[in-house]
């Protein structure tokens, strides 16, 4: 059984039947421990059944070390030890927060992810970086570990609510303007509802946004130049989610990628007609970019960004469809042009 796509050797990354693939992927003659919310565990129980359990909460709010302590001390309940391997099932949130755990829990135990979420798939599942937030500050603590697999089935994806989804489809809207043209056009040529009932175009967009994730991660797996790209929006939309729990991280993503579209225009780097086909494609597919605090407000928290280096931020621009930059910035002039 040959995956999908491979990160440095060591992430393999399967598109398909989840009930299918498992088997081939699990490890043979080891623990199984799954860690997954009572939603994921009411939703497909046959597909973890077999296996231990550690049930956590849901929403950004659980994504925190509490949660993290919470599963260590329900693996030394279950004897998990360093022969243990976690399956962590659910969306962008239960990844993160598990993959964790198990890559700290003893020093590290092998994990693998079944990504129930479209944001899940196409984002947080993929690449290895697993994090909480400390005090409603994004990912501020966290790992770059490598999932042993990702098991990407867009199937599961049909219990979705539409919010979710649709969040979802931000971080595809984002890979596109990263670095696959082609990928933007053929989503401005289909719809929300289109993608929703449509398994094979959106089996299409999956693969070819965990594809420019993959090459990216491959090429700079820790984060120290190119892979910055993939926060393309991101800075913004951390503040907005700091500010307000009123829009999900996709929701933000949306938000923060019109946002700065806007400032590569003012910067002279992105074509007015390239901003205006970014948001337009964006409110196509039913966002809301409307900023939902008052932008004062939310520049006091970009200074906070983890990316912040001595007063410098990072920041990644739209040069094009399918083309951005990482453009070194201090603080104050990119709030300047925020709110400009």
């Amino acid at each position: 059984m040959e995956p999908t796509f491979n990160v440095r050797e060591e992430s393999e990354i399967y598109i398909g039947p989840a009930e299918d693939l498992l088997p081939g992927v699990l490890p043979e003659g080891r623990r199984i421990v799954a860690v997954c919310d009572a939603t994921i565990d009411r939703l497909y129980r046959p597909l973890l059944e077999n296996y231990e359990r550690v049930l956590i909460g849901a929403g950004e709010s659980i994504k925190t070390l509490q949660t993290v302590e919470t599963i260590y001390r329900r693996f030394i309940e279950l004897g998990a030890d360093r022969n243990t391997f976690v399956l962590a099932a659910g969306g962008g949130i239960v990844t993160d927060v598990a993959g964790f755990a198990a890559s700290t829990y003893m020093r590290g135990l092998q994990f693998g992810f079944i990504p129930t979420t479209l944001l899940g798939q196409v984002d947080a599942s993929v690449g290895g970086k697993n994090g909480v937030n400390i005090d409603g500050y994004k990912n501020m603590a966290g790992t770059f570990t490598q999932p042993r697999f990702v098991i990407c089935d867009p199937a599961l994806l049909r219990t979705l609510p539409d919010r979710e989804f649709r969040a979802g489809l931000a971080e595809v809207v984002k890979t596109a303007i990263i670095a696959d043209a082609s990928l933007f056009a053929r989503l401005e040529q289909s719809s929300f509802e289109t993608l929703r009932r449509n398994t094979d175009l959106l089996s299409d967009a999956i693969s070819a946004s965990i594809r420019v994730k993959a090459d990216i991660v491959e090429r700079d797996e820790r984060e120290t130049g190119e892979r910055r790209k993939l926060n393309l929006g991101h800075t913004l939309a951390h503040a907005i989610e700091k500010c307000t729990p009123q829009l999900n991280h996709g929701e933000a993503v949306a938000v923060g990628t019109a946002m700065i579209a806007d400032v590569a225009v003012k910067m002279g780097l992105l074509a007015p007609d390239d901003r205006d086909r970014i948001v337009g494609l964006l409110l196509a597919l039913g966002f809301d970019l409307t900023p939902p605090v008052e932008l004062r407000r939310l520049v006091k928290e970009i200074g906070k960004d983890k990316k912040n280096e001595d007063g410098t931020l990072r920041i990644v621009l739209p040069a094009g469809i399918g083309d951005c930059e990482v453009r070194p910035m201090p603080v104050e002039e990119f709030t300047a042009l925020v709110l400009s």
